[in-house]
């Protein structure tokens, strides 16, 4: 049985929470309306009721939903389960739940991972997926792109081979993982060091060696269950801020008071994200990708007419 119940007063929407198994349950959003499935996923630290003004711009025309992950929000908050496998699954067993007939899942953020997860996994149970700001190197990787978070992803990657290298590791094929290794670690070293240029300038906090500060189980769970995507063949449309607003970039006030410090942000951002957003064009067919000067991170709120304007031609598009 679904567990229905009425939304704080400061939500807007109708909650129901649907079990994922191992009595784990998620808080899903409906805002209503009728028509083809639209199921929104928020951003990490986020939950579904982000989106409780942009969705009500389409339910003249969809049924639209949001679903809030493990871990946050209204949802079930479990000690494990935190991989994109499992917060994939989630998605699909919410799918499945509610009876959706092929939706279209819009991704914010992070939530690029959950998208590419099932557009690879279970692409038949879906029309199509739309990455708002979400469309970077935790849902689709190239090792051409210049995006910061490939290295987060080839660390997860690197760390697994690592471990299989020594006798006994697991892997009998030695010369074959160690020529991927040395390969990839050429890789590494150049992401390491577009990092380290990321970070000039930003001063390490001072931590205590006897009380290390510990991540949430949450955190460390995602984080070390990234994926490699690098093929999608349902209908993708990619929203990318580029450049990204000053307030993104940094203290927007003082990036103004000096135009060149502020056109070296942008650059630099423009290398980062125009180079995943380029990758993304190249490596995925069925992708369109659309690029907003100067918007924030959260699209959807900064640029809301634009972001509309797109995803309601894409969809129309749909089959």
């Amino acid at each position: 049985m679904l567990g229905a119940e009425n939304a704080p007063a400061a939500h807007k929407g109708t909650v129901q929470l649907v079990p994922v198994g191992n009595d784990v349950k998620l808080e899903v959003v409906d805002w209503g309306g009728s028509g083809r499935p639209l199921v929104f996923l928020a951003a990490l630290g986020a939950d579904a009721h982000e989106f409780d003004d942009f969705a009500a711009n389409f339910i003249g025309s969809y049924h639209v939903y949001g679903i809030t992950r493990r871990g946050f929000g209204g949802s079930s908050k479990p000690e494990s389960g935190y991989s994109n496998d499992r917060l994939g699954q989630d998605v699909v067993a919410v799918i499945s739940a509610l009876h959706l007939d092929k939706p279209v899942l819009v991704g914010h953020s992070i939530a690029g991972m959950e998208l590419s997860w099932v557009g690879s996994r279970h692409p038949e149970s879906i029309s199509g997926l739309i990455y708002l700001e979400a469309a970077y190197g935790y849902a689709y990787y190239s090792a051409t792109s210049s995006d910061p978070n490939n290295l987060v992803v080839d660390a997860v990657e690197l760390r697994e081979k690592l471990a299989q290298l020594p006798p006994g590791g697991g892997r009998p094929d030695q010369n074959r993982i160690t020529a991927e290794l040395i390969a990839e670690t050429v890789v590494f070293e150049r992401e390491l060091r577009e990092h380290a240029d990321m970070l000039k300038g930003y001063e390490d906090p001072v931590i205590d060696p006897k009380n290390p500060p510990r991540p949430p189980v949450w955190l460390k769970g995602i984080y070390q269950g990234l994926q490699k995507y690098t093929a999608l063949s349902v209908p993708v449309l990619a929203i990318f801020a580029l450049p990204h607003s000053l307030g993104d970039l940094g203290d927007p006030e003082a990036l103004s008071k000096n135009p060149g410090a502020a056109a070296e942000a942008e650059a630099a951002d423009i290398k980062r994200v125009g180079s995943q957003a380029d990758a993304l064009e190249r490596g995925v067919p069925s992708a369109h990708v659309v690029r907003i000067a100067h918007a924030e991170h959260f699209i959807f709120k900064s640029n809301e007419a634009e972001v509309q304007r797109e995803m309601e031609r894409f969809l129309a598009r749909l089959p």
